[in-house]
This record gives C-alpha cells, sequence and structure tokens, in this order.
C-alpha cells in the first residue's frame, strides 16, 4: 500500500482526475467555443438594441435632429473658412457673423431666384399649359378608338372639384400649415445651432472630451478633426457636382428655349443632394415642363439633355471628385448610395455616403494620424 501511495504516477493520474473537477469554476462553461459564441450573440442583441433604441429617438424628435445633423454638416462645410478668419486674428463673433451672413445669402438667393423666375413666366406658362392641355384633349378625339369620353372628362372635373370644397382637402390644407409652422421652427432652430457651432465649435469639442484621457484623448481628437474633414468634403464635393449639374442642364434648356430654365436649374442644384432620387425628380419635372410649354419632341430632347448630364457627371465626375475628397472607391460609393435608398428611402440615400466615409475615416485614423486600426491594415502590399 505504501508502494501505492507514494508511486509518482498515480499522483499525476490523481491530479489529473480529481483536482479539476474540485476547482472548476461554474463561468468557465463560457471559455469553450461555444461560449465565446454565446458571449459574441449577445454583445450583439445589445449593440442592436442600442442602436434600435437610437434610432427610435431620432425619429421621434426629428424636429431637433433634423436641423441639428444639418447645421452640424453645414458647420464642417464652413469649418476652413471660419479656421482661415481665425488665423488672420479676426475675432470669432465677427467671423461667425461674416460666415452665417453668406450662408443666408446663398440660400436666400437661390430661393429669390426660383420665385422670380417662377412668377416672370408663369402666366405664359399658364397659356400654353391650357393651350397644350386643349391640343391633348383634340388629339385624343381622333384616336380610332373611345379613349376618353367626353363624360368622363366632366366626370373628373367634377371629383376634383368636389375634392377641392370637401373636409378632407380643408383637413390636408390644414396639415400644410402645420408643416410650413414646424418647417420655420425648424429653420429658425437651424440657423441658431448653426451660429453657436460656428462660434464655439471647437470649445464644444474640447468641452466632449474631458472625460478622455492619453492614448484614449489623442484617439477622439483625430477622429472628431477625420469627421469635420469628411463631412465638410462631401458638403463641398456635393455642391460642385450640383453646380455642374444644374449649369449643363441649364444650357440644355436654354437651347431647347424651355421655359422657367432658370428655375428648373435651381431645382436641379437642390435635388442634386438627394442621390439617385434627385435626379429622377429633376429630369422629371423639366421633362414635363418642356410637354406642356413646347411639345413632346422638345421633351423628348430635354430627357436627352438630363440623361447625358446625369451620365457624364455619374460616371466621370462624381467618382472622381467625391471619391478622392473622401477616400471612397467608386464601387463603395454606388453601394452606400443604394444601400441607403432601399433602407432609408430619400433621408437614407442622402446621409449614407456621409456616414460611410466618416465611418472609414474614422477607421483608418483609430490607431495613428495615418495608422488604420489593427483588422483593417493591408496584409500584404497592393501592386499599381
Amino acid at each position: 500500500m505504501g508502494l501505492f501511495r507514494n508511486d509518482p504516477q498515480r499522483v499525476v493520474v490523481e491530479s489529473h482526475e480529481v483536482e479539476p473537477r474540485a476547482t472548476r469554476a461554474p463561468w468557465s462553461l463560457w471559455a469553450d467555443g461555444f461560449g465565446k459564441v454565446g458571449i459574441r450573440a449577445i454583445q450583439i442583441i445589445v449593440v442592436v438594441t442600442v442602436a434600435a433604441a437610437i434610432f427610435f429617438a431620432i425619429q421621434s424628435l426629428t424636429l431637433v435632429t433634423i436641423p441639428l445633423v444639418i447645421a452640424l454638416i453645414l458647420a464642417c462645410a464652413f469649418n476652413p473658412v471660419m479656421s482661415w478668419m481665425r488665423r488672420r486674428g479676426i475675432p470669432s463673433i465677427l467671423a461667425t457673423l461674416i460666415t452665417l451672413l453668406a450662408i443666408v445669402v446663398i440660400l436666400g438667393l437661390l430661393g429669390w431666384l426660383i420665385v422670380w423666375a417662377v412668377r416672370d413666366q408663369w402666366d405664359d406658362l399658364y397659356a400654353q399649359a391650357e393651350d397644350g392641355f386643349q391640343r391633348l384633349l383634340a388629339w385624343m378625339q381622333t384616336l380610332p378608338f373611345d379613349f376618353v369620353q367626353p363624360d368622363q372628362l366632366d366626370e373628373w372635373v367634377k371629383t376634383l372639384t368636389d375634392f377641392v370644397t370637401s373636409a378632407q382637402f380643408g383637413s390636408g390644407a390644414l396639415a400644410g400649415v402645420g408643416a410650413v409652422a414646424n418647417f420655420v421652427t425648424g429653420l429658425v432652430l437651424m440657423v441658431t445651432i448653426l451660429f453657436f457651432f460656428l462660434k464655439d465649435g471647437p470649445l464644444m469639442w474640447e468641452f466632449l472630451l474631458r472625460p478622455f484621457r492619453g492614448e484614449s484623448y489623442l484617439r477622439a481628437q483625430r477622429i472628431g478633426d477625420k469627421t469635420t474633414t469628411v463631412l465638410g468634403s462631401y458638403v463641398r464635393g456635393t455642391a460642385t457636382v450640383a453646380a455642374v449639374d444644374a449649369i449643363g442642364i441649364l444650357i440644355g434648356l436654354l437651347i431647347l428655349q424651355v421655359p422657367l430654365a432658370i428655375p428648373l436649374s435651381v431645382l436641379v442644384f437642390l435635388l442634386a443632394f438627394i442621390p439617385i432620387v434627385g435626379a429622377t425628380v429633376a429630369g422629371i419635372v423639366a421633362a414635363l415642363v418642356a410637354l406642356v410649354a413646347n411639345g413632346p419632341i422638345n421633351a423628348l430632347l430635354v430627357v436627352g439633355v438630363v440623361v447625358l448630364v446625369n451620365q457624364l457627371e455619374g460616371n466621370f465626375l462624381q467618382p472622381v471628385l467625391m471619391g478622392r475628397s473622401m477616400k471612397l472607391h467608386a464601387f463603395v460609393i454606388l453601394v452606400a448610395l443604394t444601400v441607403g435608398t432601399v433602407l432609408g428611402g430619400i433621408v437614407g440615400a442622402v446621409l449614407a455616403v456621409p456616414i460611410t466615409a466618416a465611418a472609414w475615416g474614422i477607421i483608418q485614423v483609430w490607431d495613428g494620424p495615418d495608422l488604420p486600426a489593427r483588422w483593417a491594415r493591408p496584409k500584404h502590399p497592393v501592386a499599381g
């Protein structure tokens, strides 16, 4: 028995068979492969839940969040101007007022151009529209089959008249008044927030960085600088592309003698900030105006001009300009626009590219000014 108890091999066997079972902790079940998968699943559920809560809060407070986001993007776009004036010794309040006044003047000038051109040509357009409608009715009566009978036209006019005089139309008008009130409120809030972002943006960011220390502080500072640069580049690049589109379509409309050429070109400029959807809507509006005013052949020519300008912009100008300014490949921009449009509609299309670019920019400076996150670094140098 003594030899058995002192046998070293038996001691090793006992240590392997008895000791681990006696000291095994309950949480050790999470240490195997299945446990790690469970931990990752719980983390994903928490992240998705928090993201859904944030998204719901943003949707519930659109009157605040939308002006806030627009003011932030505009502040990033005009940050180089503010930085240049601060370096020249211009007081912050004066530089802010100059920049804010310039923004208001630009937006006001665009609105004035639309209103002036529409009012100046509205009578002629209305007369041409009425004449075109009568010619369309006359042409429909010459068709060999009964497309639309006069009684049907009278019924449609009566239905439209009843709708205009109904309570449903009145409630819609009241809803429109409420929408205008919300727009004015949001505009005033946006201008106010933009004023403080322009004036005290750097101070606000430094206040938010107070909890960070050491490497975390440097990383947060890099993230803020990169986000500001990316968002500003997006706005300036999009504005350049929109201006090229508007000028190209304006030249085509003037050559084809389409009325309301100036307001249509301004509309093209504004809708260019809504990728994919904006270009389509602008083309449809321009073609309809040409159809009413100048006939179907002229409308087809307008469609050709719009398609040509959009193709040149989409295949050459936008991938090069936007891709370089935000350091995104043209394919990534196309995928981001498509996914954003499918998931979020117009808002998703507007925000998809800057959000994608900002996220990728943050990854590129995660571990240093020119050092991406470890998992995003290339494993081997890429030839060419």
